[in-house]
C-alpha cells in the first residue's frame, strides 16, 4: 500500500495540485488534554518531514514499513509533500512547533488523478469519483498514546468522505497492536482479513450511532482532562503588574490564601519583594517546581510574553482577567493571536478579560477570582460570559444560602467554552446543578449535542441574553440569526435546557433543583395560613400553565381530622391565622402523600402568636421526608429564612408567592422531558441522497442563474449562487426523499392543461407555475375546484392571457379534506439547518403558531413539533373533528429533517400547504432555495473552536 513514508508509483503523482484546503486546518485536543494543530502538508514541509523520520523508532519504521528504511532522500521527500489535495491528501499534526504525526491516503484505482492537462479547465475531462482509497499513518514514538493516530485518522475519514470516498482500506504487520487498535476503535464498521502474514483492514466511511458516540466520548474525556488544570490545579501561579496592595493580581493571591487553596501559592511580580507574606519571584521561569494554573492580571501588551513564559514552564492552564488597560481593544484581532500562541503550548485559556475561577470543593478551596467572598462550598456549579454579573450573582448565591461546586468567568470565550464546561461539570462529583448565563453560542450545534445527554443525569438552567431585535444589537451590533429567538429556544427545549428569561429566575429555579426532588407532574398543593397569599399562589400557578386540582375526599377527610378549626380543604388548604407548627406538620404530611399532588407550596404570614421559626422548622421536616419538592414562601424576617436553609432538608424561600409559582412552572417541563424517551433519529433506507445532491449541484452551476464553477483539487465543485430550483427539481428533491407529495403535471398550453387534468382525474386546481412566489393566490394565480375539461381550458386561458403566455402551469387535483399545516426548513448561519412546523392557510402568517427544531431530530422531537402548537388539538379530534394520521405526519416531518441534515446547501424549503387528514400527510406546493453551504461535514471530526 501506498504509505505515508513510502515511494509511491509514477502514476500515482500524476495531476497538478489543487488549491490548499485551508479549511481542514484546526487545533485538536489530545486524550491528555494537551492540544495539537493539524493541518494539510506544505511543500515547505520537507524538512520538518526530514527531522520527523529521523526521529522514528527501529521498532515504528519496521511496523510502518514492514522492514528496515534507510534516511529519507531528498526525491522522496518531494514526493512526500506534494499531494493533490483530492485523490492523494496527507495532514500532518504539530506540538510545539514540531511536527510530531502524519496521515495520508491515496485514492485506489487504474484511472490517474487527472485524466489529462486540460481536466482543470475542462469540467467534462474531470476525474471520476472513486470510492476506495489506502491509509496509513505515523505517529513519533515520543507522541504515542495520546490519541494522535485516532484524531487523524477522523479529519482524514472526513476530508475524504467529502472527496466522493467511501472506504479506507489499510495493510498492518499482526504485531503492531497500537495501529491495529486505532482501526477498531474509532467507530467505523470495520472488517479485517489476515493474508500471507499481513493484516488488511478496511473501513467504511459513513457516519453511524457508534461513530458519534465515540467521537464525542473521546473529545469528552479530552476536554475534562484539559479543563483540569484550571479547576483542580495543585499548584497556582499569579502573575502581576504593580505595587504592593495596589494590583488586581495581589488581590486574587488574597483571596486565594483567604478561601485555604490546599496548594501552593506563587505570586510573580518583579516590583515587589512580597505579596501578602510570601515571597514574590521575579519571572514565572523562576518559580520551583511545577505550576499547573497561571492567573494574570497584566496589562494586554504584555499578555504575549506572559504565555510564552507559561509554554516554556509547562503550565496547563492560564486564565487571563480583566486587566483595564486604557491601551486594550475589544473586538481586535489580539485574542485569536493570544489563543494560538497559547495552543502552540498546549495550553487551555480562560478569557481574556474575565473575573477569574473558584473551585468551592473543600479538597480544592480555590477562590482565584476577584469575588472576595464567594458562596460557600454546595451543588451549583456556575458559568457566565459576563464577568462582573458573574461575580455580582456569586454574592446573590450566597445571600440565598445557595453554595457553589465551582464558577468560572468566561470573558470574551476565547478558548475555553461552556461546552467544555459542560463536558468538565457532567461528571464532577460536586455538580449537580449546573448554571449558565450566555450572551452567545460558539458552536449551537455541538452545545445541543452536549447538553443533551448531560441535561439526562443534571439539570442546566440558562438565561440567554440577546433575546430581542434590540438586545442583539447590543450585543452584535445588528440582528443576527435566520430566525431570531426561535433558535435557541429550540435547542434549549430538545436538549433539556431550562431556559429562564430573567437573573432572578436564574436564582430562583437553582434554588429549588439544588434542593429539593424534581415533580412528577404539574399538580400543586397550596397549604397556607392567610387566604390571600394561597389564593394569589393559586392563581399564579394556573397563569404558568401548572394545575391546583380539587383535593380527593379521602384527602380532604383526612385533613379534617387534623385541624382543629373550620378550614378551606379544598386545595388551597387555607389554615388559619393562628395555625401552630404541629398543624402545618400534620397538613404537609397528608398533602406530601397524596397520589394526585406532585408539589407544595406553602405560604404563611405571621399573625398573633404562631411562631415563625417553629413552622419553617416543621415545613423542613416534612419535607425531608418526602419525595415531592416544597416551596416556601414566608413573609419573615431573615432569622426565620435560617430555619427554612438549615433544618433536615433546606426548603426555598420565596419573597412572594407568584415567585415559588414561577419557579415550579419553570422546573416541571425539565422534569417531564426527564420522564420522556430519548428517541431516536429515524434511519430510511430508501432515500436517494445520491439523486438529491445531483439536483442541488446542477442548480448551483447553471451558468443561468450566475453560477459557475472553481478548482478544489482536480474536481469541480459550484460556485455560490443563490437560486430557486424550478418546480420539476423541487419536486424531485422531495421525491428522493419519498416526502408524500400530491400528484402534478405542468402545462405550458391550455390544451395541455386539460390533457393533464384528464389524466390525473377531477376536480382539479390550476396555479402558476412560479417558485419565487410564496403566496399565489395573493395575486390571483389559482382557480380551484374545476370539475370538467371546459372549466379547465376556461380556467388556464384566464391565467395565461394574465400572465403572459411565457409562463407555465400546474394541474393538480383537489387535495382531500383536512388540516392544514405548513413544513419549512431554514438555515440558520449559527445554528444550522431548522424544520419549522406550524399552522397552515391563509391565517398561518398572521397567528405564527410555529414551533422550530434543529436537526437532526429525534421521534420525540418530531412529537414535540406537533404537540408544541396551540392549534395542535386541530389534528386529535377537536370538538368533534376527525382523527388525523399522526403517524403519516411525523414521517413526513422525520423525510423533511433528513433531507435538511443530508443536504446543507437547502437555504429556505417550504412546503405550504401541507394537508394532513385520516388517510395521510401531503404537501401541496414546494419552494425550495439553495445556496453555498457553509455546514459541518459529512463526518464529524474533533476540533476546537476557532477564537
Amino acid at each position: 500500500m501506498a504509505h505515508p513514508l513510502e515511494p509511491a508509483s509514477v502514476s500515482d503523482q500524476s495531476g497538478s495540485p489543487g488549491p490548499y484546503p485551508a479549511e481542514l486546518e484546526c487545533d485538536v485536543l489530545l486524550s491528555d488534554g494537551r492540544t495539537a494543530h493539524l493541518r494539510a502538508i506544505r511543500p515547505e514541509d520537507g524538512p520538518a518531514l526530514r527531522a520527523f523520520g529521523a526521529k522514528l523508532s527501529t521498532e515504528t519504521v519496521y511496523f510502518r514499513f514492514f522492514s528496515p528504511r534507510r534516511s529519507i532522500g531528498d526525491e522522496e521527500i518531494a514526493h512526500y509533500v506534494t499531494v493533490d489535495y483530492y485523490d492523494r491528501l496527507a495532514l500532518v499534526s504539530f506540538v510545539d512547533g514540531e511536527l510530531v504525526a502524519v496521515a495520508r491516503y491515496d485514492r485506489c484505482g487504474d484511472t490517474p488523478a487527472a485524466l489529462d492537462s486540460g481536466a482543470a479547465a475542462d469540467p467534462e475531462r474531470a476525474r471520476p469519483a472513486l470510492e476506495e482509497a489506502e491509509v496509513a499513518f505515523v505517529v513519533r514514538d515520543d507522541h504515542q498514546g495520546r490519541g494522535l493516530g485516532t484524531v487523524l485518522l477522523e479529519h482524514l475519514a472526513s476530508a475524504a468522505a467529502q472527496r466522493g470516498i467511501g472506504r479506507f482500506v489499510a495493510d498492518t504487520l499482526p504485531d503492531n497492536y497500537r495501529m491495529i487498535n486505532v482501526f477498531r476503535s474509532v467507530g467505523f464498521d470495520e472488517h479485517a482479513l489476515l493474508d500471507s502474514g499481513v493484516i488488511r483492514v478496511t473501513l467504511e466511511l459513513k457516519s453511524r450511532p457508534e461513530y458519534l458516540q465515540r467521537v464525542e466520548e473521546r473529545e469528552r474525556t479530552a476536554a475534562v482532562r484539559s479543563i483540569e488544570p484550571l479547576l483542580r490545579p495543585k499548584s497556582v501561579a499569579v502573575i502581576a503588574d504593580g505595587e504592593a496592595g495596589s494590583s488586581l493580581g495581589h488581590d486574587i493571591v488574597r483571596n486565594l490564601l483567604a478561601g485555604g487553596f490546599t496548594g501552593d501559592v506563587f505570586p510573580v511580580d518583579p516590583r515587589v519583594g512580597s505579596v501578602c507574606g510570601l515571597a514574590s519571584y521575579a519571572a514565572l521561569g523562576e518559580v520551583p517546581g511545577r505550576v499547573d494554573l497561571a492567573v494574570t492580571a497584566v496589562p494586554q501588551r504584555l499578555l504575549a510574553e506572559i504565555v510564552r513564559e507559561c509554554g516554556a514552564k509547562g503550565v496547563g492552564g492560564l486564565v487571563v482577567v480583566a486587566s483595564g488597560d486604557p491601551d486594550d481593544e475589544a473586538g481586535t484581532g489580539r485574542d485569536r493571536e493570544l489563543v494560538e500562541l497559547a495552543r502552540h503550548f498546549g495550553m487551555r485559556l480562560v478569557g481574556p478579560e474575565c473575573m477569574g475561577v473558584v473551585n468551592a470543593c473543600p479538597e480544592v478551596a480555590m477562590n482565584a477570582s476577584v469575588a472576595e467572598h464567594p458562596p460557600a462550598p454546595g451543588n451549583v456549579a456556575f458559568s457566565s460570559q459576563s464577568g462582573g454579573l458573574g461575580i455580582a450573582l456569586l454574592g446573590e448565591m450566597g445571600a440565598r444560602g445557595l453554595g457553589i461546586s465551582s464558577f468560572v468567568s468566561l470573558g470574551n470565550k476565547a478558548d475555553v467554552s461552556g461546552n467544555d464546561l459542560l463536558r468538565f461539570w457532567e461528571d464532577d462529583a460536586r455538580t449537580e446543578v449546573i448554571l449558565l448565563y450566555l450572551e452567545s453560542f460558539g458552536n449551537p450545534r455541538k452545545f445541543s449535542r452536549i447538553a443533551r445527554r448531560v441535561a439526562r443525569k443534571k439539570p442546566i438552567v440558562a438565561v440567554k441574553s440577546a433575546r430581542t431585535v434590540s438586545g442583539r444589537r447590543g450585543a452584535y451590533g445588528q440582528g443576527a440569526g435566520a430566525v431570531g429567538d426561535e433558535a435557541t429556544d429550540a435547542l434549549f427545549r430538545q436538549a433539556g435546557v431550562i431556559r429562564v428569561g430573567t437573573l432572578e429566575e436564574l436564582l430562583e429555579v437553582a434554588d429549588v433543583l439544588a434542593s429539593q426532588p424534581l415533580p412528577a407532574g404539574r399538580r400543586v398543593a397550596i397549604v397556607g395560613n392567610a387566604g390571600g397569599c394561597a389564593i394569589l399562589a393559586a392563581d399564579a400557578c394556573e397563569s404558568y400553565g401548572l394545575e391546583v386540582p380539587e383535593l380527593a375526599p379521602p384527602t380532604q377527610q383526612a385533613l379534617a381530622e387534623v385541624v382543629s378549626h373550620d378550614a378551606s380543604l379544598g386545595n388551597p388548604v387555607e389554615l388559619a391565622a393562628s395555625a401552630t407548627a404541629l398543624e402545618y406538620r400534620r397538613v404537609l404530611d397528608i398533602v406530601l402523600g397524596a397520589e394526585d399532588i406532585d408539589a407544595v407550596v406553602v405560604t404563611f404570614t405571621p399573625a398573633g402568636s404562631a411562631g415563625a421559626d417553629e413552622i419553617a422548622q416543621a415545613v423542613s421536616e416534612a419535607a425531608s421526608g418526602a419525595a415531592k419538592p416544597v416551596l416556601a414562601n414566608f413573609i419573615v424576617t431573615e432569622g426565620t429564612l435560617g430555619a427554612l436553609r438549615s433544618g433536615p432538608r433546606r426548603v426555598p424561600w420565596f419573597a412572594y408567592p407568584e415567585s415559588a409559582a414561577r419557579a415550579m412552572s419553570l422546573v416541571a417541563p425539565y422534569a417531564q422531558w426527564m420522564s420522556r424517551p430519548e428517541g431516536a433519529v429515524p434511519a430510511f433506507d430508501d432515500i436517494d441522497v445520491a439523486s438529491a445532491r445531483r439536483i442541488v449541484e446542477t442548480a448551483l452551476s447553471s451558468p443561468a442563474v450566475g453560477g459557475g464553477s472553481e478548482q478544489a483539487g482536480s474536481a469541480r465543485v459550484p460556485v455560490a449562487s443563490s437560486v430557486w430550483l424550478d418546480t420539476t427539481s423541487a419536486f424531485a428533491l422531495l421525491e428522493a426523499y419519498k416526502i408524500a407529495v400530491l400528484p402534478w403535471r405542468r402545462a405550458s398550453t391550455v390544451a395541455e392543461a386539460v390533457e393533464g387534468a384528464s389524466a390525473l382525474g377531477y376536480p382539479v386546481a390550476l396555479k402558476l407555475d412560479a417558485p419565487v412566489l410564496a403566496h399565489k393566490s395573493d395575486v390571483g394565480g389559482v382557480r380551484l375546484n374545476l370539475a370538467s375539461g371546459d372549466e379547465v381550458a376556461s380556467g388556464a386561458e384566464s391565467l395565461l392571457t394574465r400572465f403572459g403566455p411565457a409562463v407555465s402551469l400546474i394541474v393538480q387535483p383537489m387535495a382531500p379534506e383536512g388540516v392544514e399545516t405548513v413544513v419549512g426548513v431554514v438555515e440558520d448561519p449559527s445554528f444550522g439547518p431548522l424544520v419549522m412546523f406550524g399552522l397552515g392557510g391563509k391565517e398561518a402568517e398572521l397567528f405564527r403558531d410555529q414551533m422550530w427544531s434543529l436537526v437532526p431530530m429525534t421521534t420525540e422531537d418530531v412529537r414535540g413539533l406537533v404537540s408544541g402548537l396551540r392549534s395542535s388539538p386541530l389534528l386529535t379530534g377537536y370538538r368533534g373533528g376527525a382523527l388525523v394520521d399522526l403517524t403519516a405526519l411525523f414521517e413526513l416531518l422525520s423525510r423533511v429533517g433528513c433531507l435538511a441534515e443530508d443536504i446543507p446547501e437547502i437555504a429556505e424549503l417550504s412546503l405550504n400547504p401541507v394537508v394532513v387528514s385520516p388517510g395521510g400527510s401531503v404537501a401541496l406546493d414546494v419552494r425550495v432555495r439553495v445556496a453555498a453551504a457553509a455546514h459541518e461535514p459529512p463526518l464529524v471530526r474533533r476540533a476546537m473552536r476557532t477564537a
